[in-house]
């Protein structure tokens, strides 16, 4: 899905439109065990209060064209406790990854991490587009490392969420595989998720 076609904006938008024509890691992907094409995945409008910032579109993601359409966007929606159709709100809601790509596999069938490169290429450029965020989710390592001053390790982040602040929310990824880490970590449902539903509402409304 092409972000500027698909949510035309109210002033220029060539930073979009760069965007989403952005090939600047062809060679990467091609070289990876999917050896896929580029395809930049984001969603937003200038009017959005809420920004979710996560690491990178999975592979789910890439034939879809729309972010978090696999079984992490579920649960992200059930933290949030908002319906699709909020959460797909791009008046409301801008979902903005540190790599706007999905980055591939590796030879032995995992994930590669969000190429560094699409972050110092275009994360100042496109963030400064979004002047309404007033409440920003802050997804995974990646989105911690360049978010948050205070980053050291994604579980003592996210234990220490006050000390970000009211409006920004540092959250482990939504993977299955940190299915273990929410075992282990009550108070991330017992603490957190209530104050994130309750700010999510205040901007929602």
């Amino acid at each position: 899905m092409s972000f500027a076609t698909t949510y035309p904006w109210g002033m220029p938008n060539s930073v979009f439109d760069e965007l989403s024509n952005c090939r600047l890691c062809a060679e990467r992907f091609a070289a990876t065990k999917t050896q896929h094409e580029p395809r930049p995945v984001f969603r937003g409008e200038q009017s959005a209060r809420i920004l979710i910032a996560g690491q990178a579109p999975g592979a789910r993601v890439h034939q879809s064209g729309l972010p978090f359409t696999d079984p992490s966007g579920d649960r992200l929606r059930d933290w949030m406790d908002v319906t699709e159709a909020e959460f797909y709100d791009p008046a409301r809601i801008a979902i903005l990854p540190m790599a706007f790509c999905f980055p591939g596999y590796n030879e032995k069938g995992a994930d590669l991490p969000p190429p560094p490169i699409c972050a110092r290429t275009w994360r100042t450029r496109v963030m400064a587009a979004f002047s309404n965020i007033r409440l920003t989710l802050v997804i995974g390592q990646y989105a911690q490392k360049w978010h948050l001053p205070r980053f050291s390790n994604v579980t003592d982040t996210v234990r220490g969420w006050k000390a970000h602040g009211a409006d920004v929310f540092p959250l482990p990824h939504p993977s299955w595989r940190n299915t273990a880490w929410l075992k282990k970590n009550p108070w991330f449902e017992i603490d957190l998720l209530p104050e994130l539903r309750r700010r999510i509402q205040e901007e929602l409304r």
